[in-house]
């Protein structure tokens, strides 16, 4: 029996959705554990690197998609 193309198709976009979504998901929860953290560190440089942290996290992936297409 051969496999289907749509098939194989399918799948990859699937875990292509998947591995989005956990990224999505990651930067999700620096935001939001960052911002939890930073109200009771009070520091201001914790507020600046979470949020550096989650556009770099951000500019990575979506480069990232870009260059291996």
């Amino acid at each position: 029996m051969a496999d289907d193309p749509s098939r194989h198709d399918a799948e990859r976009l699937r875990t292509a959705n998947r591995r989005t979504a956990l990224v999505l998901l990651a930067i999700v929860l620096v935001f939001f554990f960052g911002i939890i953290l930073s109200r009771f560190i009070e520091s201001p440089a914790v507020s600046i690197g979470v949020v550096g942290g989650a556009m770099l996290l951000y500019l990575v992936v979506a480069i990232g998609r870009h260059l291996r297409r």
